[in-house]
């Protein structure tokens, strides 16, 4: 980094960004559980709420599904892991073996019996507080459910109220969108001087194959989806979902990019209110296809370094773990970080190799938290195409705005 750069990344751009980040953030938790709570209110018939839960988790498991088959298709035919010396990558391990030991402690954390009864929180409040999205949907949902089930003046009024909240984040989200501009400007310039290239090189074969794999997901899978089941151009697509991609990429957190997702899903791409609130909300804790695919990459890259040889079965293990992990993983920067640490260990490769790609963990992690944004709003397209004939069903207030 030249001598100049590290006050301006410390003093203006470091700043600039996280600032940008904390509004994005401030703004998560009112909107999810607004957009929920109406999202079920709006669905109203329980039975269309199941029909499109349904398709949702169908959705999530068949695309994450596709994504890891990409992952591991490609790192085992490039084999990005046979391409390293063991001195280099021992001495780019010891550059990062703090984090490393850190996050490689941090599994043992990682319980599927956890990560299901956290589902229900003892505390909504505190969940809300310590940013646990699983655990304030799960309460949205069951408080949308009891608003439609009891139909009441005071239930009414309490639905107005979070139309309400629901329209004030929308509204601060475009007054934060305004800032998007020279926020991204700051995040970029901050990484790249940061990062450098040094480390990208020693890496590249293992950069390139995690490139490829999500470009391939992103820029073939989704269009074929979108133009078969969505009934929509790829190209339309893209350029309505432009300002979301573009906030996922410079803030590498799908939570955080969450307000532009609803906005520009039901204003940009014209997707049903009820559904977009719905699947991307969702989606964006569940739907995790370029994690899923980066820890497959990332599991067999290491188990190639380490010289552990890994049967058809057991890679098959690794992609059914890799769909779970991505659905469990946190929607925050490096979220999926400790999922890869327990899935190294039960397969006997060192999970303190972790600290081998942490050094392009972050540009990486932008580039996947975009196919994981792409994803939601592709999942919204196709089911709010396949929801037109239900339309009758739904309430008056849940019309696409025009």
């Amino acid at each position: 980094m030249p001598a100049g750069w590290p006050p301006l990344v410390r003093y203006v751009a470091d700043p600039i960004g996280q600032l940008f980040l904390r509004l994005l953030f401030m703004l998560v938790i009112p909107l999810v559980f607004s957009a929920l709570v109406l999202g079920v209110v709006e669905i109203g018939d329980p039975r269309s709420l199941g029909r499109i839960g349904a398709k949702t988790l169908v959705w999530i498991l068949v695309v994450t599904s596709l994504a890891v088959t990409i992952g591991l298709v490609a790192v085992n035919l490039v084999k990005p892991g046979q391409g390293i010396a063991p001195e280099l990558g021992q001495q780019i391990m010891a550059q990062t073996g703090e984090r490393a030991a850190q996050i490689a402690a941090g599994r043992e954390a990682v319980s599927g019996i956890d990560i299901l009864l956290n589902i229900v929180p003892r505390n909504p409040v505190q969940a809300a507080a310590n940013g646990d999205l699983i655990a304030v949907m799960f309460f949205a949902l069951m408080f949308g459910v009891a608003a439609t089930v009891i139909r009441s003046d005071g239930t009414r009024s309490f639905v107005a109220t979070i139309q309400g909240v629901y329209d004030i984040c929308l509204k601060l989200i475009d007054w934060v969108i305004r800032l998007a501009p020279y926020a991204v400007a700051a995040l970029l310039f901050s990484i790249t001087a940061k990062l450098g290239f040094d480390v990208l090189v020693q890496l590249a074969r293992f950069v390139a194959t995690v490139l490829a794999a999500l470009a391939i997901h992103f820029f073939v899978v989704f269009p074929i989806l979108l133009r078969t089941f969505g009934g929509m151009s790829p190209l339309g697509f893209f350029r309505g979902a432009q300002p979301a991609l573009l906030t996922a990429f410079s803030t590498s957190s799908s939570s955080a990019t969450l307000p532009t997702t609803l906005k520009v899903t039901e204003e940009a791409l014209g997707v049903p209110r009820r559904v977009a609130r719905f699947v991307c909300t969702l989606g964006a804790t569940a739907n995790m296809n370029g994690t899923a695919l980066f820890e497959g990459v990332t599991v067999l890259f290491l188990a190639q370094f380490f010289g552990v040889e890994l049967s058809l079965v057991q890679q098959v293990m690794i992609l059914v773990l890799c769909i779970l992990g991505g659905i469990g993983a946190a929607g925050v920067p490096g979220g999926s970080l400790p999922v890869i640490a327990m899935i190294l260990a039960m397969f006997g490769i060192p999970p303190e190799g972790i600290g081998l790609i942490l050094g392009v963990d972050r540009l990486l992690d932008m580039c996947r938290t975009v196919v994981n944004v792409g994803g939601d709003m592709v999942g919204s397209v196709v089911i709010g195409r396949s929801e037109r004939g239900h339309d009758a069903e739904a309430p008056a207030t849940a019309a696409t705005p025009g």
